[in-house]
């Protein structure tokens, strides 16, 4: 086990990125060489967030001037196509640990069926771990890149894994409604939703065909064994940042909504970041805003073999840079809480 790591960020000057950085700032295993992004090369990281408090990190710089002997660990809080073309080049003992879409998807076809784009460096899929760290924990030190989820499936994964492992829900038949805050679709979101008014409406997107839906499908298939495809819309919130997901199930003969929620609230009794919230307790995104938890209430249907599981994650956190942190502090056997309380 390492005393201290040396770290490179890139992509440093995003929603993702900057919230990364806020946070291994005050990592005390953690020493920042080098901040990267493009368009900013000789600016201070405190233009982009006065609430960073470490006033000793590094200018921004091209990742293309930084000497990759020097470094540990490198996160990646790029565009999608962006972190396979440095996992190419990066030498052996650097671990990338990659916030994008890049190494989430097993299958490369898969990749540009969804993205649209040529996967660069499928030789590394296969050294790659996608990981949610509280179901991969005992795995994540043995890989030399570690993809983490998107948000969305974040919120949705957590909840439902261990009910498919369990086989006490039907999978034909999953239903998912997502509200997320706008940070979500990054800073180009203007570009991206052009007739949308952000702060005064609620807006779905992606129907049928949001790119999360890919890694959903793929991580909850690997659970159950068999091929499971779920139903899922996204809509963006008159909010900056937080999830909630409602997920609709069907229970398996006789099992009852209070089953489900005695075996989650145990089954992730020892994982520090899922807190159960009271069976049947109404929750929301300000229980978790600006932390790497994820809520979970378990709440009973008026239909008596139905259940609805609420989940809620701050994307920026749990559902990226906090999370990119939770899988280094267990990659590296530091205290999986390290730098996140």
């Amino acid at each position: 086990m390492k005393d201290s790591l040396k770290i490179a960020v890139a992509g440093a000057t995003g929603y993702v990125g900057l919230e990364l950085v806020k946070i291994l700032s005050k990592h005390p295993k953690i020493k920042i060489l080098y901040l990267c992004a493009k368009k900013s090369v000789g600016k201070s990281i405190y233009t982009f967030d006065r609430n960073i408090k470490n006033k000793r990190l590094p200018k921004i710089s091209s990742f293309k001037k930084i000497d990759l002997k020097k470094i540990d660990v490198i996160f990646t809080a790029l565009p999608n196509g962006e972190a396979q073309k440095i996992a190419c080049k990066i030498p052996e003992k650097v671990k990338l640990i990659d916030l994008s879409a890049d190494f989430r998807l097993n299958n490369f076809k898969l990749y540009k069926k969804w993205y649209g784009i040529n996967h660069a460096c499928k030789k590394l899929i296969n050294s790659s771990i996608y990981s949610i760290t509280e179901f991969s924990r005992k795995k994540i030190p043995y890989y030399k890149i570690i993809s983490c989820p998107g948000c969305y499936p974040t919120s949705i994964l957590l909840p439902l894994i261990p009910l498919i492992k369990k086989n006490i829900i039907k999978t034909n038949n999953i239903r998912v409604d997502s509200k997320s805050g706008y940070s979500g679709a990054g800073k180009n979101i203007k570009q991206k939703f052009k007739f949308i008014n952000l702060l005064k409406s609620v807006s779905a997107y992606g129907i049928g065909r949001h790119r999360h839906m890919a890694e959903i499908d793929q991580e909850l298939s690997k659970a159950s064994k068999k091929k499971i495809k779920i139903f899922f819309t996204p809509h963006l919130m008159p909010m900056f940042r937080g999830i909630l997901s409602t997920i609709y199930i069907e229970l398996k003969n006789n099992i009852n909504p209070k089953q489900v929620y005695s075996f989650l609230k145990k089954y992730h009794k020892s994982n520090s970041f899922v807190k159960i919230a009271k069976f049947n307790q109404h929750i929301g995104t300000g229980e978790v805003i600006n932390s790497n938890f994820c809520k979970i209430s378990i709440c009973k249907d008026r239909v008596s073999n139905k259940l609805i599981i609420i989940s809620a994650i701050d994307n920026l956190v749990k559902g990226a840079s906090g999370q990119a942190v939770q899988n280094m502090n267990v990659a590296y056997k530091f205290n999986e809480k390290l730098g996140l309380q």
